[in-house]
Protein backbone atom coordinates (compact mmCIF):
# COMPACT_ATOMS: atom_id res chain seq x y z
CA UNK A 1 0.00 0.00 0.00
CA UNK A 2 1.15 3.58 -0.53
CA UNK A 3 -0.10 5.58 2.00
CA UNK A 4 1.78 5.59 5.26
CA UNK A 5 -0.47 5.15 7.91
CA UNK A 6 1.03 7.48 10.63
CA UNK A 7 -0.43 10.08 9.03
CA UNK A 8 -3.92 8.63 8.48
CA UNK A 9 -6.68 9.87 10.59
CA UNK A 10 -8.76 7.30 12.13
CA UNK A 11 -11.38 7.54 9.60
CA UNK A 12 -9.24 7.10 6.79
CA UNK A 13 -7.28 3.98 8.45
CA UNK A 14 -10.87 2.48 9.18
CA UNK A 15 -11.42 3.01 5.48
CA UNK A 16 -8.00 0.89 4.53
CA UNK A 17 -9.37 -2.23 6.84
CA UNK A 18 -12.59 -1.96 4.71
CA UNK A 19 -11.12 -1.93 1.21
CA UNK A 20 -9.25 -4.86 2.22
CA UNK A 21 -5.65 -2.92 1.74
CA UNK A 22 -4.62 -4.02 5.24
CA UNK A 23 -6.20 -6.28 8.09
CA UNK A 24 -6.84 -4.98 11.42
CA UNK A 25 -3.62 -6.81 12.53
CA UNK A 26 -1.51 -5.31 9.92
CA UNK A 27 -2.52 -1.63 11.69
CA UNK A 28 -1.92 -2.71 15.33
CA UNK A 29 1.47 -4.38 14.35
CA UNK A 30 2.37 -0.77 12.49
CA UNK A 31 1.24 1.75 16.03
CA UNK A 32 3.28 -0.74 18.47
CA UNK A 33 6.39 -0.49 16.06
CA UNK A 34 5.75 3.07 16.01
CA UNK A 35 5.57 3.33 20.18
CA UNK A 36 8.60 1.12 20.18
CA UNK A 37 10.66 3.31 17.56
CA UNK A 38 9.69 6.79 19.31
CA UNK A 39 8.41 6.52 22.67
CA UNK A 40 11.84 6.54 24.81
CA UNK A 41 11.86 10.12 24.17
CA UNK A 42 8.15 10.88 24.69
CA UNK A 43 7.29 8.72 27.54
CA UNK A 44 3.51 8.96 26.13
CA UNK A 45 2.50 5.42 26.77
CA UNK A 46 3.10 4.06 30.32
CA UNK A 47 0.91 0.54 30.03
CA UNK A 48 1.88 -1.77 27.40
CA UNK A 49 -1.54 -3.92 25.72
CA UNK A 50 0.80 -4.91 22.99
CA UNK A 51 -0.14 -8.52 22.73
CA UNK A 52 -3.64 -8.85 23.96
CA UNK A 53 -4.33 -6.27 20.99
CA UNK A 54 -2.55 -8.71 18.49
CA UNK A 55 -4.78 -11.27 19.79
CA UNK A 56 -8.03 -8.82 19.41
CA UNK A 57 -6.98 -7.61 15.95
CA UNK A 58 -6.85 -11.57 15.05
CA UNK A 59 -9.82 -12.59 16.33
CA UNK A 60 -12.62 -13.17 13.92
CA UNK A 61 -14.64 -11.94 17.15
CA UNK A 62 -13.59 -8.19 16.61
CA UNK A 63 -16.72 -5.81 15.81
CA UNK A 64 -17.49 -4.68 12.55
CA UNK A 65 -17.75 -1.27 13.44
CA UNK A 66 -17.06 1.91 12.03
CA UNK A 67 -13.49 2.23 12.80
CA UNK A 68 -12.79 -1.80 13.01
CA UNK A 69 -9.23 -2.64 13.56
CA UNK A 70 -7.94 1.03 13.99
CA UNK A 71 -5.76 1.05 16.95
CA UNK A 72 -6.31 3.46 20.07
CA UNK A 73 -4.62 4.32 23.43
CA UNK A 74 -6.46 5.18 26.84
CA UNK A 75 -5.92 7.78 29.05
CA UNK A 76 -5.31 5.73 32.76
CA UNK A 77 -7.89 8.23 34.30
CA UNK A 78 -11.48 8.45 34.20
CA UNK A 79 -14.39 6.02 32.58
CA UNK A 80 -11.54 5.65 29.87
CA UNK A 81 -9.11 4.00 32.22
CA UNK A 82 -11.47 1.20 33.29
CA UNK A 83 -10.59 -1.25 31.08
CA UNK A 84 -11.25 -4.13 32.99
CA UNK A 85 -8.26 -6.91 33.51
CA UNK A 86 -5.97 -3.54 32.72
CA UNK A 87 -3.26 -1.39 35.35
CA UNK A 88 -5.25 1.39 36.43
CA UNK A 89 -2.43 4.08 38.55
CA UNK A 90 -4.44 7.46 37.83
CA UNK A 91 -0.70 8.86 37.41
CA UNK A 92 -0.08 8.13 41.17
CA UNK A 93 2.93 6.42 43.04
CA UNK A 94 0.89 3.95 45.24
CA UNK A 95 -1.22 2.45 42.87
CA UNK A 96 1.80 1.90 40.85
CA UNK A 97 3.98 0.29 43.80
CA UNK A 98 1.16 -2.20 44.85
CA UNK A 99 0.38 -2.95 40.72
CA UNK A 100 -3.07 -2.33 41.17
CA UNK A 101 -5.36 -3.63 38.34
CA UNK A 102 -8.32 -2.54 37.61
CA UNK A 103 -11.22 -5.72 37.51
CA UNK A 104 -14.65 -4.37 37.73
CA UNK A 105 -15.48 -4.66 34.05
CA UNK A 106 -15.56 -2.51 31.40
CA UNK A 107 -16.95 1.02 31.85
CA UNK A 108 -18.98 2.24 29.05
CA UNK A 109 -17.07 4.11 27.15
CA UNK A 110 -14.46 1.78 26.82
CA UNK A 111 -17.89 -0.64 25.84
CA UNK A 112 -18.50 1.62 23.06
CA UNK A 113 -14.86 2.21 21.77
CA UNK A 114 -14.73 -1.50 21.19
CA UNK A 115 -17.77 -2.11 20.38
CA UNK A 116 -17.20 0.24 17.13
CA UNK A 117 -13.49 -2.32 16.18
CA UNK A 118 -11.37 -0.30 17.88
CA UNK A 119 -8.48 -2.13 19.27
CA UNK A 120 -7.29 -0.97 22.48
CA UNK A 121 -2.96 -1.19 22.19
CA UNK A 122 -2.01 0.76 26.17
CA UNK A 123 -2.76 3.35 28.47
CA UNK A 124 -1.16 7.06 28.02
CA UNK A 125 0.63 9.09 30.94
CA UNK A 126 -1.57 11.20 33.09
CA UNK A 127 -0.66 13.94 36.43
CA UNK A 128 -1.75 12.66 39.53
CA UNK A 129 -5.24 12.17 39.60
CA UNK A 130 -5.79 14.44 36.35
CA UNK A 131 -5.20 17.51 38.84
CA UNK A 132 -2.73 19.47 36.83
CA UNK A 133 -1.79 21.62 33.85
CA UNK A 134 1.21 19.61 32.79
CA UNK A 135 1.78 15.71 32.76
CA UNK A 136 4.46 15.75 34.54
CA UNK A 137 3.85 12.76 37.86
CA UNK A 138 6.18 11.62 39.93
CA UNK A 139 5.08 8.37 39.86
CA UNK A 140 5.71 8.01 35.78
CA UNK A 141 7.67 11.14 34.64
CA UNK A 142 7.26 13.90 32.61
CA UNK A 143 5.87 13.42 28.43
CA UNK A 144 7.61 15.23 26.46
CA UNK A 145 5.94 17.43 23.45
CA UNK A 146 6.64 16.02 20.01
CA UNK A 147 7.06 19.31 18.84
CA UNK A 148 9.91 19.83 21.53
CA UNK A 149 10.83 17.69 23.42
CA UNK A 150 11.67 20.47 26.63
CA UNK A 151 8.53 21.45 26.39
CA UNK A 152 4.97 20.38 28.27
CA UNK A 153 2.42 18.41 25.95
CA UNK A 154 0.13 20.22 28.52
CA UNK A 155 -2.19 17.94 30.58
CA UNK A 156 -4.02 16.04 32.11
CA UNK A 157 -4.54 14.23 28.65
CA UNK A 158 -1.13 14.89 27.91
CA UNK A 159 0.29 11.44 27.00
CA UNK A 160 -2.68 10.74 24.47
CA UNK A 161 -2.08 13.98 22.69
CA UNK A 162 1.82 13.53 22.68
CA UNK A 163 0.81 9.69 21.28
CA UNK A 164 -1.59 11.12 18.93
CA UNK A 165 0.39 14.17 17.85
CA UNK A 166 3.46 11.59 16.98
CA UNK A 167 1.74 9.57 14.74
CA UNK A 168 1.80 6.38 17.38
CA UNK A 169 -2.35 6.08 16.82
CA UNK A 170 -4.29 8.28 14.90
CA UNK A 171 -6.99 9.21 18.16
CA UNK A 172 -6.76 8.45 21.87
CA UNK A 173 -8.74 9.02 24.37
CA UNK A 174 -9.40 11.70 26.83
CA UNK A 175 -10.52 13.45 29.80
CA UNK A 176 -11.40 16.95 30.65
CA UNK A 177 -12.32 18.62 34.02
CA UNK A 178 -10.68 22.20 33.61
CA UNK A 179 -9.35 21.84 29.89
CA UNK A 180 -7.84 18.38 30.05
CA UNK A 181 -8.58 17.50 26.17
CA UNK A 182 -8.63 21.18 25.06
CA UNK A 183 -4.97 22.07 26.61
CA UNK A 184 -2.77 19.38 25.30
CA UNK A 185 -4.56 18.96 21.85
CA UNK A 186 -3.60 23.29 21.74
CA UNK A 187 -0.30 22.25 22.61
CA UNK A 188 0.32 19.48 20.62
CA UNK A 189 -1.90 20.91 17.10
CA UNK A 190 -4.94 18.44 17.95
CA UNK A 191 -8.53 19.05 17.20
CA UNK A 192 -10.05 18.44 20.96
CA UNK A 193 -13.94 18.30 22.20
CA UNK A 194 -15.38 18.98 25.35
CA UNK A 195 -18.75 17.91 25.08
CA UNK A 196 -21.45 18.96 27.11
CA UNK A 197 -22.39 17.73 30.15
CA UNK A 198 -24.40 14.80 29.92
CA UNK A 199 -23.73 13.63 26.55
CA UNK A 200 -21.34 10.72 27.36
CA UNK A 201 -22.02 8.67 30.16
CA UNK A 202 -19.00 7.75 33.10
CA UNK A 203 -21.05 5.14 33.92
CA UNK A 204 -21.60 2.66 35.00
CA UNK A 205 -18.63 2.47 38.42
CA UNK A 206 -18.59 6.45 38.60
CA UNK A 207 -19.93 8.58 39.32
CA UNK A 208 -20.74 12.50 38.70
CA UNK A 209 -17.03 13.37 38.28
CA UNK A 210 -15.97 16.81 38.98
CA UNK A 211 -19.60 17.46 40.16
CA UNK A 212 -20.65 17.11 36.94
CA UNK A 213 -17.13 19.18 35.67
CA UNK A 214 -15.40 16.48 33.87
CA UNK A 215 -16.38 14.67 30.84
CA UNK A 216 -14.61 12.15 28.41
CA UNK A 217 -13.87 12.41 25.20
CA UNK A 218 -10.22 11.93 22.43
CA UNK A 219 -7.92 13.80 21.39
CA UNK A 220 -7.94 13.73 17.26
CA UNK A 221 -5.94 14.86 14.15
CA UNK A 222 -9.32 16.22 12.14
CA UNK A 223 -12.52 17.39 12.48
CA UNK A 224 -13.92 14.62 11.27
CA UNK A 225 -12.96 11.85 13.36
CA UNK A 226 -13.96 14.11 16.17
CA UNK A 227 -17.62 13.95 15.50
CA UNK A 228 -17.21 10.24 14.58
CA UNK A 229 -16.21 8.81 17.71
CA UNK A 230 -18.80 11.19 19.21
CA UNK A 231 -21.33 9.22 17.40
CA UNK A 232 -19.91 6.34 19.11
CA UNK A 233 -19.73 7.67 22.43
CA UNK A 234 -22.15 9.86 22.79
CA UNK A 235 -25.70 8.76 24.48
CA UNK A 236 -27.43 8.39 27.76
CA UNK A 237 -27.14 4.82 29.64
CA UNK A 238 -29.16 4.28 32.58
CA UNK A 239 -29.10 5.74 35.80
CA UNK A 240 -26.63 9.07 34.63
CA UNK A 241 -27.61 11.84 36.77
CA UNK A 242 -27.36 14.40 33.59
CA UNK A 243 -28.60 13.87 29.65
CA UNK A 244 -27.78 16.38 26.97
CA UNK A 245 -30.32 16.91 24.74
CA UNK A 246 -30.23 14.90 21.51
CA UNK A 247 -29.49 16.29 18.21
CA UNK A 248 -31.73 15.24 15.24
CA UNK A 249 -29.03 14.06 13.24
CA UNK A 250 -25.92 12.38 13.63
CA UNK A 251 -22.60 14.59 14.81
CA UNK A 252 -20.91 13.26 11.08
CA UNK A 253 -23.51 14.67 9.08
CA UNK A 254 -23.13 18.25 10.88
CA UNK A 255 -19.29 18.31 9.58
CA UNK A 256 -20.01 19.21 6.28
CA UNK A 257 -23.80 21.19 7.02
CA UNK A 258 -24.43 25.26 6.68
CA UNK A 259 -23.76 26.48 9.96
CA UNK A 260 -25.91 29.91 8.06
CA UNK A 261 -24.75 32.96 9.57
CA UNK A 262 -23.47 33.26 13.31
CA UNK A 263 -23.29 36.05 16.06
CA UNK A 264 -19.84 35.55 17.08
CA UNK A 265 -17.98 37.03 20.33
CA UNK A 266 -14.64 37.99 20.23
CA UNK A 267 -12.24 37.31 23.82
CA UNK A 268 -8.73 37.85 23.67
CA UNK A 269 -8.11 38.81 27.21
CA UNK A 270 -7.30 36.31 30.27
CA UNK A 271 -8.85 36.38 33.20
CA UNK A 272 -8.10 38.67 36.78
CA UNK A 273 -6.21 41.00 34.59
CA UNK A 274 -3.79 38.24 32.78
CA UNK A 275 -2.57 38.90 29.58
CA UNK A 276 -2.75 36.61 26.90
CA UNK A 277 0.22 35.60 25.37
CA UNK A 278 1.04 37.85 21.66
CA UNK A 279 0.79 34.73 19.67
CA UNK A 280 -1.73 33.72 20.81
CA UNK A 281 -4.06 36.94 20.62
CA UNK A 282 -2.85 37.14 17.20
CA UNK A 283 -4.02 33.41 15.93
CA UNK A 284 -7.52 34.41 17.72
CA UNK A 285 -7.40 37.21 15.50
CA UNK A 286 -6.75 35.66 12.71
CA UNK A 287 -9.28 33.47 12.98
CA UNK A 288 -11.68 35.87 13.83
CA UNK A 289 -11.14 37.69 10.15
CA UNK A 290 -11.62 33.93 8.45
CA UNK A 291 -14.93 33.77 10.26
CA UNK A 292 -15.72 37.32 8.94
CA UNK A 293 -14.58 36.28 5.45
CA UNK A 294 -16.94 32.86 5.71
CA UNK A 295 -19.86 35.47 6.28
CA UNK A 296 -20.25 35.37 10.14
CA UNK A 297 -20.93 38.18 12.28
CA UNK A 298 -17.69 39.02 14.69
CA UNK A 299 -17.60 41.75 17.51
CA UNK A 300 -15.67 42.50 20.23
CA UNK A 301 -17.34 40.93 23.62
CA UNK A 302 -18.20 37.92 26.08
CA UNK A 303 -19.93 37.53 29.01
CA UNK A 304 -19.33 39.92 31.78
CA UNK A 305 -19.13 37.37 34.56
CA UNK A 306 -15.86 36.19 32.90
CA UNK A 307 -14.09 38.55 34.84
CA UNK A 308 -15.93 37.62 38.46
CA UNK A 309 -12.65 36.72 40.41
CA UNK A 310 -14.14 36.86 43.65
CA UNK A 311 -16.40 33.27 42.74
CA UNK A 312 -12.66 31.19 42.59
CA UNK A 313 -12.57 31.71 46.65
CA UNK A 314 -16.23 31.89 47.40
CA UNK A 315 -17.11 28.57 45.14
CA UNK A 316 -14.70 27.04 42.89
CA UNK A 317 -12.08 26.58 45.19
CA UNK A 318 -14.62 24.43 47.95
CA UNK A 319 -15.39 21.99 45.01
CA UNK A 320 -12.14 21.52 43.05
CA UNK A 321 -10.58 20.90 47.14
CA UNK A 322 -13.32 18.91 47.99
CA UNK A 323 -12.80 16.36 44.42
CA UNK A 324 -9.55 16.25 45.20
CA UNK A 325 -10.28 14.91 48.73
CA UNK A 326 -12.61 12.31 46.96
CA UNK A 327 -10.46 11.36 44.13
CA UNK A 328 -7.49 10.35 46.99
CA UNK A 329 -10.29 8.52 49.20
CA UNK A 330 -10.70 6.43 45.97
CA UNK A 331 -7.29 5.58 46.14
CA UNK A 332 -7.42 4.79 49.80
CA UNK A 333 -10.54 1.98 48.43
CA UNK A 334 -8.40 0.99 45.54
CA UNK A 335 -5.81 0.21 47.71
CA UNK A 336 -7.41 -1.16 50.43
CA UNK A 337 -6.08 0.50 53.61
CA UNK A 338 -5.67 3.95 54.92
CA UNK A 339 -3.76 6.44 52.68
CA UNK A 340 -1.22 8.90 54.32
CA UNK A 341 0.90 11.67 52.53
CA UNK A 342 3.62 9.58 51.65
CA UNK A 343 1.08 7.90 48.79
CA UNK A 344 0.72 11.22 47.33
CA UNK A 345 2.38 14.50 45.68
CA UNK A 346 2.55 16.92 48.20
CA UNK A 347 0.37 19.53 46.65
CA UNK A 348 -1.83 16.96 45.88
CA UNK A 349 -1.77 15.95 49.68
CA UNK A 350 -2.37 19.93 50.76
CA UNK A 351 -5.20 20.22 48.00
CA UNK A 352 -7.24 17.13 49.65
CA UNK A 353 -6.59 18.83 52.94
CA UNK A 354 -8.38 22.51 52.23
CA UNK A 355 -11.20 20.06 50.76
CA UNK A 356 -11.58 18.27 54.12
CA UNK A 357 -11.78 21.73 55.72
CA UNK A 358 -15.37 22.69 54.29
CA UNK A 359 -18.31 21.12 56.13
CA UNK A 360 -21.01 20.37 54.23
CA UNK A 361 -23.43 23.62 54.86
CA UNK A 362 -20.14 25.18 52.92
CA UNK A 363 -19.97 23.12 50.53
CA UNK A 364 -23.37 23.09 49.32
CA UNK A 365 -23.23 26.91 49.80
CA UNK A 366 -19.88 26.82 46.95
CA UNK A 367 -22.24 24.76 44.42
CA UNK A 368 -25.05 27.22 44.64
CA UNK A 369 -22.61 29.59 43.98
CA UNK A 370 -21.08 27.86 40.99
CA UNK A 371 -24.43 27.74 39.69
CA UNK A 372 -25.30 31.37 40.25
CA UNK A 373 -22.33 32.37 38.53
CA UNK A 374 -22.32 29.99 35.18
CA UNK A 375 -26.34 30.93 34.58
CA UNK A 376 -24.87 34.17 34.36
CA UNK A 377 -22.08 33.41 31.85
CA UNK A 378 -24.56 31.16 30.09
CA UNK A 379 -27.25 33.89 29.59
CA UNK A 380 -24.80 35.63 27.17
CA UNK A 381 -25.78 32.99 24.60
CA UNK A 382 -29.14 33.87 24.39
CA UNK A 383 -28.06 36.91 21.79
CA UNK A 384 -25.02 35.29 20.18
CA UNK A 385 -23.78 31.74 18.81
CA UNK A 386 -20.58 31.59 19.93
CA UNK A 387 -17.67 32.61 21.46
CA UNK A 388 -13.81 32.82 19.89
CA UNK A 389 -10.70 32.86 22.55
CA UNK A 390 -7.16 31.40 22.72
CA UNK A 391 -7.34 27.82 24.02
CA UNK A 392 -4.59 29.13 26.50
CA UNK A 393 -2.85 32.02 27.38
CA UNK A 394 0.74 31.19 26.35
CA UNK A 395 1.85 28.10 24.06
CA UNK A 396 3.50 25.52 26.26
CA UNK A 397 6.15 26.38 28.37
CA UNK A 398 9.04 24.06 29.18
CA UNK A 399 8.76 20.91 30.95
CA UNK A 400 9.03 21.89 34.92
CA UNK A 401 7.12 25.21 34.62
CA UNK A 402 3.77 23.91 35.77
CA UNK A 403 5.15 21.49 37.94
CA UNK A 404 3.05 20.92 40.90
CA UNK A 405 6.17 21.66 43.13
CA UNK A 406 6.41 24.97 41.70
CA UNK A 407 5.94 27.77 44.16
CA UNK A 408 3.78 29.78 42.55
CA UNK A 409 2.22 26.49 40.43
CA UNK A 410 -1.27 28.38 41.10
CA UNK A 411 -0.74 31.76 39.46
CA UNK A 412 1.46 29.62 36.94
CA UNK A 413 -1.30 27.44 35.83
CA UNK A 414 -4.08 30.42 35.41
CA UNK A 415 -1.66 32.38 33.39
CA UNK A 416 -1.66 29.18 31.21
CA UNK A 417 -5.08 28.27 30.97
CA UNK A 418 -7.22 31.41 32.03
CA UNK A 419 -10.31 30.02 29.59
CA UNK A 420 -10.66 26.30 29.27
CA UNK A 421 -12.21 25.65 33.15
CA UNK A 422 -15.39 27.76 32.58
CA UNK A 423 -16.63 25.84 30.14
CA UNK A 424 -16.37 22.86 32.41
CA UNK A 425 -18.25 24.75 35.55
CA UNK A 426 -21.14 25.86 33.00
CA UNK A 427 -21.51 22.35 31.03
CA UNK A 428 -21.35 23.80 27.90
CA UNK A 429 -19.88 22.51 24.82
CA UNK A 430 -15.89 23.63 23.66
CA UNK A 431 -13.79 23.19 20.92
CA UNK A 432 -10.37 23.83 20.25
CA UNK A 433 -8.63 24.06 16.57
CA UNK A 434 -4.95 24.31 15.76
CA UNK A 435 -5.09 26.78 13.20
CA UNK A 436 -1.94 28.90 14.06
CA UNK A 437 1.21 28.87 15.62
CA UNK A 438 3.89 30.68 17.68
CA UNK A 439 6.88 32.40 15.63
CA UNK A 440 9.07 29.80 16.76
CA UNK A 441 6.52 27.13 15.25
CA UNK A 442 4.61 25.57 18.14
CA UNK A 443 0.50 24.84 17.58
CA UNK A 444 -1.63 27.68 18.91
CA UNK A 445 -5.35 26.60 18.82
CA UNK A 446 -7.92 28.94 19.25
CA UNK A 447 -11.45 27.68 21.21
CA UNK A 448 -15.22 28.40 19.87
CA UNK A 449 -17.86 27.75 22.96
CA UNK A 450 -21.02 27.24 21.98
CA UNK A 451 -24.71 27.07 24.35
CA UNK A 452 -25.15 23.50 25.69
CA UNK A 453 -26.23 21.02 24.04
CA UNK A 454 -24.82 22.62 20.36
CA UNK A 455 -21.97 20.31 19.61
CA UNK A 456 -23.51 20.43 16.04
CA UNK A 457 -22.79 24.22 15.75
CA UNK A 458 -19.49 23.63 16.80
CA UNK A 459 -18.89 21.28 14.39
CA UNK A 460 -19.97 22.94 11.42
CA UNK A 461 -17.75 25.93 11.60
CA UNK A 462 -14.78 23.82 12.67
CA UNK A 463 -15.16 22.08 9.68
CA UNK A 464 -15.37 25.38 7.73
CA UNK A 465 -12.01 26.33 9.49
CA UNK A 466 -10.57 23.13 9.08
CA UNK A 467 -10.81 23.82 5.37
CA UNK A 468 -10.27 27.62 5.36
CA UNK A 469 -7.08 27.22 7.62
CA UNK A 470 -5.78 23.86 7.44
CA UNK A 471 -3.53 22.00 9.21
CA UNK A 472 -3.85 18.34 7.52
CA UNK A 473 -0.52 18.64 6.24
CA UNK A 474 1.52 20.28 9.61
CA UNK A 475 3.69 17.75 11.83
CA UNK A 476 6.18 18.18 14.52
CA UNK A 477 9.67 17.12 13.77
CA UNK A 478 9.19 14.32 16.31
CA UNK A 479 6.86 11.95 14.11
CA UNK A 480 6.62 8.33 13.47
CA UNK A 481 6.08 9.10 9.48
CA UNK A 482 9.81 10.77 9.42
CA UNK A 483 11.19 8.45 12.22
CA UNK A 484 11.91 5.61 10.24
CA UNK A 485 9.04 3.53 11.89
CA UNK A 486 8.00 0.52 10.49
CA UNK A 487 4.67 1.09 8.97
Amino acid sequence: MTDDLAVLDASAQAEVVRRGDATPLELVEAAIARIEALDDVLHAVIHERFDEARAEASSPGLPTGPFRGVPFLLKDLGAGGRLDGSPSHLGNRALRDAAFVYRDGDSHVVRRLRGAGFVVIGKTNTPELGFSCTTEPLSYGATHNPWDPDRTPAGSSGGSAAAVAAGYVPAAHGTDGGGSIRMPASACGLVGLKVSRGRVSAGPQGGDPGGGRSVEGCLTTSVRDTAAILDVLAGAEPGDPVVAPTTPRRFTEEVHADPGTLRVGLHTAGVAGLAVDSDCVATTEAAARVLEGLGHHVDVGSPDALGDTAVGLDAILPVHAATTAASVDEVGRRLGREVDADDFEPRTWEHAAIGRGYDAPRLVAALDGVVAWTRRIAGWWDDHDLLLTSTLGTPPPAIGHLAWSAPDSALRAIVFNPLCPVWNWTGQPAITLPVGESADGIPVGVMLVAAYGREDLLLRVAAQLEEAMPWKDRRPPIHAASAGARQ
